[in-house]
């Protein structure tokens, strides 16, 4: 198993743990924020060793270049001297030299297929990390939205289960109701009873005015039939 398929595995391992566990999605959210770049380091520094590996074994492949060649030379410089056998002995050590150089030119190679693997790997979880935080508030906002509808929504049922809370309301409306009719006859009553005061004053008073006018004629009438003095 690669080093990206481990740590896909442990990470898809915690997200359904932090999931099943979750109260707070922005807890959540965090913590796995802080999982994957946990995660993103482990994977640099397994890159960063496969990187290494394969300089060293370019830097193998080119001393085993190096070699081949030097005993190249050596075998022309025996030659020039007139030692054939001596030639030929370097001539075998370069050979030798050549063929570690193949085997080390093909484990470079696929060190060197295998880092670019890597890279791109690690480019694609760098920019899945990135876009994670991208989402992060936007997800934490609608979690907060969501759990103030839930609170409002439960509040709602509550109140709604309570039928003895909406009873006691209509009752109280009841009895303002009623306090409010009493109130209203009381204020007739009044107005009533001024009215019948008013007008008890009104007719003493026409009655008093039109017994002194009776008086006064009657006076008059009486002074009229009374006989002139000379």
């Amino acid at each position: 198993m690669g080093i990206f398929s481990r740590i896909k595995t442990l990470v898809a391992s915690n997200v359904n743990d932090l999931i099943n566990k979750a109260e707070k999605p922005e807890k959540m959210l965090n913590q796995l924020l802080i999982d994957m770049n946990e995660q993103l380091i482990e994977s640099k520094k397994a890159v960063a060793m496969a990187i290494a590996d394969e300089k060293k074994l370019e830097r193998e492949m080119q001393n085993q270049e190096a070699q081949a060649k030097e005993w190249e030379r050596k075998a022309m410089l025996a030659v020039q001297a007139g030692k054939d056998d001596l030639a030929k002995e370097a001539l075998l050590r370069k050979q030798e030299y050549e063929g570690a150089l193949n085997e080390y030119r093909k484990q470079w190679e696929a060190q060197s297929n295998s880092v670019n693997q890597l890279k791109l790997s690690l480019r694609e979880l760098q920019n899945k990390i990135d876009e994670a935080q991208r989402k992060k508030n936007l997800l934490i906002a609608r979690a907060k939205r969501a759990e103030a509808q839930q609170k409002i929504q439960d509040t709602i049922s509550s109140v709604s289960g309570n039928r003895s809370a909406f009873d006691a309301f209509d009752r109280m409306a009841q009895k303002v109701d009623q306090m409010e009719a009493q109130a209203d006859a009381a204020k007739e009553l009044e107005d009533l009873s001024s009215d019948s005061d008013l007008e008890k004053k009104f007719a003493e008073l026409e009655k008093s005015d039109s017994t002194a006018d009776m008086l006064l004629l009657e006076l008059k009438e009486k002074m009229r039939a009374l006989p002139e003095k000379s």
